[in-house]
């Protein structure tokens, strides 16, 4: 009989071991009852899984743990509401090696993007956003902006052409990665060096001030016209201060964070009780890009909406769980059901004007919402799921996925950049398999 393990400090004391012993550190053998991990109360419903194929995803988790290829993890998978696998694994943290326990907080990069849109959805109910404004109207410095291009003189030296957009940036395009902004992070040639040579995280800035940065360079493409990934959702933040009149925090915390009793969410991790808690990667694994893996502790004024939050595990279950129940859950009502749908619908589709990027992260298979991807079809990956499903990550090696017409959320959460894009297909078909037909 396959029982959950998050709150038995025998099965988390096992998987730390696991990880110890790659280490060889066997004090941490004698780690006493952990404070703070959460019980499983409800008895979970078990009989559209497969108990062996769950063991599976055991057996797969404790097998990185045990190779050294993770310092830790946590598995949910959650059906109908209630967790039927909740599994934590190895250490949140190699120097202490505390033991993982589902309080762990991570970071979720990429994984703030939902939030930040549902918080843009919020503001669209109340009436002080609409999909199709421009930008402009709350940041005028977007009210003309040029579209970069490169091209090649006849030597062949590579040179940027400019041109009027031609149509303005809207909060839709935010929302659905298609307004043109551009990063640091893309191969871009030229343009990309614009970006890498514009400073923008240089010093203390906040949203404000990021905004001004990203006003002064040029497009990548013409808005509406691709799918690309670059800072829309963080601009999207700067829209949600100024239509909101708060920070964005503030405003998320009023309208989603509290009301949905997510506790451990936030952009910076300031309570020092709550820092041990931080779950932090292997040694060698704290590079992303050209950047070091952020450090929640320590306050900075910018609040990135679209990478900067950090949450546990139970938190952004909550937050799942809520879109798929249509936009409420325990009796409190974050968005309308129509408001949740129209998230969940295609934006990149061959009907559309919008057409993916080179680098359409969601892949062969996958449409992309507003704020996350949808499966449209049955991927060219290989990796198995059902048509509806929303997923998104992040570059810390976060992961979600949900099966709204089967009432399910899956999530993974580890802090591991190099390890992430291997893992992760290989857990998801371990967990659709799981699921009895």
């Amino acid at each position: 009989m396959f029982k959950p393990a998050c709150g038995n400090p025998v099965s988390i004391l096992r998987r730390s071991c696991d990880f110890l012993s790659v280490l060889t550190i066997a004090a941490a053998l004698v780690t006493p009852a952990l404070a703070g991990t959460s019980l499983l109360t409800d008895k979970p419903d078990l009989s559209s899984f497969s108990q062996d194929d769950l063991n599976r995803v055991t057996d797969m988790l404790d097998r990185e743990v045990g190779q050294g290829h993770l310092a830790g993890a946590i598995m949910l998978i959650q059906h109908r509401g209630k967790p039927v696998y909740y599994e934590a694994f190895g250490v949140r943290d190699p120097a202490t090696m505390a033991p993982m326990t589902t309080d762990t907080i991570f970071r979720l990069y990429s994984m703030s993007k939902p939030v930040t849109s549902v918080a843009a959805m919020i503001l669209v109910e109340q009436g002080k956003l609409r999909l199709d404004d421009p930008i402009a109207k709350f940041i005028p410095s977007f009210a003309h902006p040029q579209v970069a291009t490169e091209r090649a003189d006849a030597s062949g030296k590579p040179y940027l052409d400019f041109a009027p957009a031609k149509k303005p940036i809207t909060v839709l395009d935010l929302m659905r990665q298609s307004s043109g902004i551009s990063s640091a992070f893309t191969n871009l040639g030229l343009i990309t060096q614009l970006y890498l040579d514009a400073g923008l995280f240089d010093g203390d800035f906040d949203n404000a001030d990021f905004a001004a940065r990203l006003a002064k360079l040029p497009l990548a493409y013409q808005p509406a016209t691709v799918w690309d990934y670059g800072h829309s959702t963080d601009l999207l933040g700067r829209v949600i201060e100024i239509a909101s009149g708060q920070s964005l925090y503030d405003f998320q915390r009023q309208y989603l964070f509290d009301p949905l009793g997510m506790t451990d969410t936030g952009y910076y991790v300031l309570d020092p009780a709550k820092a041990p808690r931080i779950a932090q990667p292997m040694p060698t694994d704290r590079i992303i890009g050209n950047e070091t893996i952020s450090d929640p502790t320590v306050k900075r004024r910018w609040e990135s909406g679209g990478g900067g939050l950090v949450s546990t595990t139970g938190d952004y279950a909550r937050f799942l769980q809520m879109l798929i129940n249509g936009g409420t859950l325990d009796g409190v009502r974050i968005l309308k059901p129509e408001s949740v749908q129209q998230m969940r619908q295609n934006q990149v589709a061959p009907a559309s004007d919008v057409k993916p990027w080179a680098y359409y992260y969601p892949g062969a298979g996958f449409g992309y919402g507003l704020g996350f991807g949808v499966r449209t079809g049955p991927g060219e990956d290989g990796v198995p799921g059902f048509i509806g499903e929303m997923a998104w990550g992040g570059a810390a090696g976060t992961y979600f996925w949900t099966y709204p017409d089967q009432d399910m959320v899956m999530i993974l959460m580890v802090q591991t950049p190099t390890q992430r894009g291997r893992i992760q297909p290989i857990l998801k078909t371990l967990v659709y398999e799981a699921i009895k037909k």
